[in-house]
């Protein structure tokens, strides 16, 4: 609902119409569908006992998970590409972010990863199951559905090892290397309305991104520890990984950036004023 309302709020108000804040409501977006492949399924086997999937189920849910999850990434990547041209090239930044050039990268960032997790539900649909057919888990992640397999998995594991390493590991460089260069012009800021508007909009990103990549490579490190680590162990640090960035994606954006702050209170105060004239 929070991640709902905040890509409302951004997409109704006209001022927010900017490369930052169409990003920052692509990743609202992205929440909610992350949550929407996995959580009804869940559900349903929670509360009805509908436990069972199909194989290509299994690795449909894996697909559009792992979209989700590879294009949030991407646009962490994107925010601080954008914040670093709005900072350290501010002179340059409305001829060199426009909505052209940013649907631009949002296409070609979409691309690579519908390449990249093709390549691994691919790996993982030729595996030949004959024993086992539970997935101890509450979604069809990659290492659940490999776990059945018989014979020899480790090619595919690496695969899909080497996948997410290499798209953690250029993701997460340039954003670092971008947020490193925006701290060190920010900090040659005079101080004033322009420095505490950088740091407030920039904390607000660190914050999102630290969430997101330590929940994900959380995730990610104990599943691979296999049976050094429990099943429930595992699953709580999975759910954590859907559920708690999701959770506080909205909340921080909401504290941290004056804007949409602002423009949540002015649709609230409309709201109640539209309300009280039609009594």
């Amino acid at each position: 609902m929070g991640n709902c309302t905040m890509a409302y709020i951004i997409w109704m108000e006209k001022t927010l119409h900017q490369p930052m804040y169409i990003l920052i409501s692509l990743v609202f977006s992205v929440n909610v569908s992350y949550a929407m492949t996995i959580m009804p399924k869940f559900l349903l086997g929670l509360m009805f006992g509908l436990e069972q999937i199909t194989l290509v189920g299994c690795l449909t849910q894996m697909f559009f998970m792992y979209i989700a999850g590879t294009f949030n990434s991407n646009l962490l990547l994107l925010m601080a590409v954008d914040r670093y041209v709005a900072i350290v090239l501010p002179l340059r930044y409305h001829l060199l972010m426009t909505m052209k050039t940013l649907a631009f990268l949002v296409f070609l960032s979409s691309l690579r990863n519908f390449l990249f997790v093709s390549l691994i539900v691919g790996f993982a649909s030729k595996v030949q199951f004959c024993g086992s057919n539970i997935i101890l888990n509450f979604a069809c992640e990659n290492m659940s559905l490999l776990n059945l397999g018989c014979g020899d998995i480790s090619g595919v594991q690496a695969v899909g090892l080497w996948v997410r390493i290499f798209l953690v590991m250029v993701d997460g460089t340039f954003v670092v290397l971008s947020y490193m260069r925006i701290l060190h012009t920010v900090m040659k800021l005079v101080a004033g309305r322009a420095r505490d508007k950088a740091r407030q909009t920039c904390s607000a990103h660190l914050l999102v991104t630290m969430l997101t990549y330590f929940f994900g490579l959380s995730s990610s490190i104990i599943y691979r520890m296999g049976s050094v680590i429990s099943n429930d162990v595992q699953n709580t640090t999975s759910l954590l990984n859907y559920v708690i960035p999701a959770a506080a994606d909205p909340i921080i954006y909401g504290v941290k950036m004056k804007e949409i702050r602002n423009s949540l209170k002015k649709r609230l105060s409309l709201k109640i004023t539209n309300n009280s004239a039609l009594r």
